[in-house]
């Protein structure tokens, strides 16, 4: 029997092997999360003009140089700047301007004086009659509460590069240089596949010697957490024609990754390895991880595809390790797993495999705490839900003593 493959080492031919999806054009409103393509150069300069960063009155800062509490300035009021609207004239020193937030600094004015500080009242929302003339309790420094032109972002420079993430900061950025339409790399579509006489879906009652499908729900969950579109098909039963019936679907769905479970271990003689031969150019191995041994990787009809084992926490386990670096690249997304050091509150156990231990975190005195989630067995899936991560036993070792220190791999948020 062939020696257990490295984790490391699959991994590394499985990104070699998956190529990055295609870019394309979609909305603003459909971008959300999605790989920008290129560098996106801003058109213009953000602010495009001078504005005001308050309701008040906009003024040459040396007319009010000498205005306190106890002793304000007045000056004539000579026009009024809304919102949305352009100043028709040059302020002349000696006068003040009535000044909407947001509005475009008139020329001539240095600095913008709230409202409150004035013996002004309007509230947000009105429209009073222009005074004649305002009092001004405070001095201001040149340049205060102004919006300079372009010191958000000025003309020609880079909004976003390409290879990021588009977040709602992103998508506000985007829409406030005019970008409506944005290149994007395509979003991987991914097929799911279950088949076995004992599955039945959730919705379904359970009878006798059934077992629901989890391992289908599962993966097309993790695939939408990464940013895939999930298709769950139906389960197939166990016949070679049902089999090949549900993987021919699969592939008349152009998918850009089929997942399916259970049927790749060494030795396994059923249908589903019979038919990935079929249809494709399949290799199965034996990975040196625990849990998780039996892998199938390769391609049907040129379409990526992986066979992951038919335990659940197994499925998970190899997804998290495998296949999601695999599904990033596709995307074009910069993958990097996020790992913290923790210690072991007890003994861990390995049989000498890479072992991937569901473990519970807690800050402690002078550091973070990992816990065993306890039954630490392949089909416990509960053992997931409990776990903030994965303690990493390295291959070669029977397992860690408490005490120890240990690599955990994230599964949940954690601030270290």
């Amino acid at each position: 029997m062939a020696p257990l493959l490295n984790v490391d080492t699959a991994l590394a031919a499985i990104l070699a092997e998956v190529r990055t999806l295609a870019a394309e054009t979609v909305s603003l409103q459909e971008a959300l999360g999605r790989i920008l393509v290129n560098d996106m150069l801003s058109p213009l300069d953000l602010p495009p003009f001078d504005n005001s960063a308050m309701d008040g009155y906009a003024l040459h800062h040396l007319d009010i140089a000498e205005a306190r509490a106890d002793s304000p300035v007045t000056l004539p009021v000579a026009l009024d700047v809304m919102a949305g609207s352009a100043p028709g004239m040059t302020l002349k020193r000696g006068n003040a301007a009535r000044i909407m937030t947001g509005a475009p600094l008139p020329a001539g004015a240095s600095a913008v004086l709230p409202v409150e500080d004035t013996d002004d009242h309007w509230q947000k929302g009105e429209a009073p009659p222009l005074p004649r003339q305002v009092r001004l309790y405070k001095s201001l420094p040149a340049g205060a509460n102004i919006r300079r032109r372009g010191e958000n972002i000025a003309a020609g420079a880079a909004v976003i590069g390409g290879g990021a993430a588009l977040g709602p900061a992103e998508i506000g950025m985007l829409a406030a240089v005019g970008a409506a339409r944005v290149d994007v790399i395509r979003k991987p579509k991914v097929v799911i596949l279950s088949s076995g006489d004992e599955l039945v879906d959730a919705h379904q009652e359970l009878r006798p010697g059934k077992i629901r499908d989890t391992n289908s729900y599962t993966l097309a969950a993790l695939v939408r957490a990464d940013g895939g579109t999930a298709i769950r098909l139906p389960i197939a039963k166990d016949s070679l024609d049902a089999i090949r019936a549900l993987y021919r679907r699969a592939l008349a769905i152009n998918p850009d990754m089929i997942l399916s479970s259970a049927g790749v271990s060494v030795g396994a003689a059923d249908f589903v390895k019979v038919v990935m031969q079929e249809l494709g150019d399949i290799d199965f191995w034996r990975i040196n991880m625990r849990p998780g041994k039996p892998l199938a990787f390769g391609s049907l009809q040129g379409v990526p595809f992986f066979g992951l084992p038919g335990n659940p926490v197994s499925s998970m386990v190899t997804y998290t390790v495998l296949v999601r670096p695999a599904l990033a690249k596709i995307a074009g997304r910069h993958y990097t797993p996020r790992y913290l050091k923790a210690t072991v509150t007890s003994d861990l156990h390995s049989d000498g495999r890479r072992s991937y231990t569901r473990v519970t975190l807690a800050r402690a005195e002078g550091g973070i705490t990992a816990s065993s989630t306890g039954i630490q067995s392949s089909g416990a899936l509960m053992s997931m839900v409990l776990a903030d991560g994965l303690a990493i036993i390295p291959e070669g070792l029977s397992g860690l003593p408490a005490g120890s220190e240990v690599s955990v791999l994230l599964l949940k948020p954690f601030d270290a």
